[in-house]
Formats: structure tokens, sequence, C-alpha cells
């Protein structure tokens, strides 16, 4: 998303993406025509980098910015906000979500985080469920802004003749195929797919890795689905593609706030996929709505998942309404374009506001 909308900007405007490794020495490199300052790092506590550079880096860097895009929850730059963002530069706090699952991160740096949001000329959100169920946000509603991510969607909206004739092949060996994908982690709810299955006629694929994996793969033996249940491990974007396109339904069964949005429901869309999602006080059920490009299940209930699963894997006029919409949605509310004029007005009324004060 960083290196997308660094590319928005016309010749003129000079940009720069600074993060911190998750382990190891600093490197500069250039991805996609960015130029990307990866600041050393000791290792991660709480999912936070440790790397006493990344301060210093970014005083450095805003000394020069017009405007200073955060990109929330980094706790590294809400104390560099504190200690190194000039008064005239302008700063927009793309807030991608609160801290979940580390209540003593979020006590130590809550003074900090408010801080930040007070400084804020400009607060973006996913959706306004964001605003709505935040204690950091509320104060600041003012300033915030609701913007679905967008993303360059083309590539997963086409496929060329090669690529139709091996997703049609995958289709017929596996005529009623769940695809699900993301990291094997607690909020995902893949143990409830799990367990959904044991009600489901068909087989299902789960794309990724995480420290899951093994309790998962236990647990499809334990309930009687292994034979019916892969695990695929990482895929290249190509074979994510493949899959999206050979299968009949996209399963999006997390169970906490940790969940915002969820990308990968738009990939998914884009290729065409129903999906059945659940019904999160975040933007998940907002990205694919009910009834209209999703089917919206309660999280944590194995025995609804199924039922809308199965609902649509039995109805080929649903699944087709819901794809044709899912695509249509996409092309109208997330496209990569889309988003990036949406941005550019962000940043316009943030620098009007910071010129202002």
């Amino acid at each position: 998303m960083m290196s997308s909308l660094a590319q928005a900007f016309d010749e003129h405007t000079a940009h720069t993406v600074l993060s911190a490794r998750r382990f190891g020495a600093a490197r500069s490199y250039t991805l996609d025509g960015v130029p990307v300052e990866a600041v050393a790092s000791l290792g991660t506590l709480f999912s936070t980098p440790l790397a006493p550079g990344y301060i210093p880096a970014f005083m450095q860097l805003a000394r020069s910015a017009d405007i200073v895009i955060h990109h929330a929850p980094l706790p590294l730059n809400d104390a560099a906000i504190l200690f190194g963002l000039p008064d005239d530069v302008a700063l927009v706090i793309y807030w991608h979500a609160d801290i979940v699952g580390y209540p003593l991160l979020k006590r130590l740096v809550t003074p900090l985080i408010r801080m930040a949001l007070a400084r804020a000329d400009r607060i973006v959100v996913s959706g306004q469920p964001m605003i709505d169920h935040s204690e950091f946000l509320k104060p600041h509603a003012e300033k915030c802004a609701v913007l679905p991510y967008g993303m360059d969607l083309d590539f997963w909206r086409a496929m060329d003749p090669h690529d139709s004739a091996i997703a049609e092949q995958m289709r017929s060996e596996r005529p009623r195929h769940i695809v699900a994908l993301g990291r094997l982690v607690r909020y995902k709810g893949y143990d409830v797919l799990i367990r959904a299955m044991r009600g489901i006629n068909g087989c299902a694929t789960i794309v990724g890795e995480g420290p899951l994996l093994a309790e998962l793969r236990k647990l499809a033996t334990e309930v009687g689905v292994s034979n019916r249940v892969r695990f695929s491990g990482r895929l290249t974007r190509s074979e994510i593609k493949l899959l999206f396109h050979s299968a009949h339904v996209f399963a999006f069964p997390s169970v906490t706030e940790a969940e915002a949005f969820g990308i990968v429901q738009i990939e998914a869309m884009a290729a065409g996929l129903p999906i059945v999602n659940t019904h999160l006080a975040t933007s998940v059920p907002l990205v694919a709505r009910h009834d209209k490009e999703a089917l919206t299940v309660p999280p944590n209930n194995s025995q609804a998942l199924a039922l809308a699963l199965s609902r649509i894997l039995d109805d080929r006029a649903l699944a087709h309404r819901l794809g044709a919409a899912g695509r249509e949605r996409t092309m109208n509310e997330f496209d990569q374009s889309v988003f990036r004029a949406r941005m550019n007005v962000i940043y316009e009324d943030a620098l009007r506001a910071r010129r202002k004060n």
C-alpha cells in the first residue's frame, strides 16, 4: 500500500518509505521505483521492531518533508512524532487497527498514541466502525476520513487462455471447493472453518503459513476432515490467482477485531468469488456485504459458517449473483486509481489544515 501511494505522485514529487526490519542490519533499496529505508532491528517484541535507529532516521527525513504518513499501529512512529516532527509538517495517520492482544504494550504506548492523534491533521480509516468502536479515535472523529483500501485489481481479474484452461481443470477436479487465505494465527478463525467442514459436502484449501499449522492439522484429523482440508502453505500471487479462479467460494472466518478490513476479500471478489465472512465490529462485513457480495455469519459459529458455505455451494444462481456483484464493487470502490484519487484529496486537506495552524 505504501509503495502504491508513493507511485501515485507525479515525477516532481519526492517520497521515501521508512520502515524497520524484523531482524538484521539496515538496508536501502528501491521497490517499484520507490526508495525504501529499512533501519536495523534487534528483533521484535509484541510484534514491534526493536530498532534504536528508527527515531533518528525519522527525524532526519521529516525535516525535509511536507507530509508524513504514519501507518498505525506502530509505536515507533508515535514516539518519533513526539520527538521529531517539525511544526510545519502535515501529519496524516492511516489507522489500520487498534492494538489488539497486547494489553501491556497498549498501556505503555497509549499516551504516545493519544499525543500523535492530537497532532494529526487528518486520520484515515477503512470504515466507520473503526471510529465508532475505538476509544482512541472517538475524540478525533472530526479529523477522520473513511477511505476503503484500494489496489491494482487488474492482476486478479485478468486470465490469459492458458491460465483459464488450468483453472477450469482444477475446478473440474474439485467441484465443491472452498478457499481461504491468511496467516495461520488465532484471530483468523481457521479452527472454526475446520469444524464447519464436518457439515459441508466439499473440500477446502487453506493458504498461508503460521504458528498454528500443527495444531490445525491435528484438529482436522480429530474432527475427521483431514482428507478434505488441504494446507497449501505459502503460494505465489499467480498460484493464488489460479486458485481463486478455480474455487467456488471464499471463506473469511475471522473471529476478533484484530481483523480490521481483510484486503484478501477484495482480491477474491475481483476474481469473481462469492464471500462468506463474519459480522465483526470492523470494516470486514462492509467490504463484502451480506446478501450483496457475501453471506455474513456470526464469528466463532461453525454451524452458521457451514450453512452459509453450503448454501453457496448448493445454489449456483446465488453464487453467480454474489460473485458478479463482488467484481463490480471492486471496480467502483476498491480499484487503485479510485483509492489514489481519494488519498490525494486527503493530503491536500492535511496541508491546508497545517498551514492554517
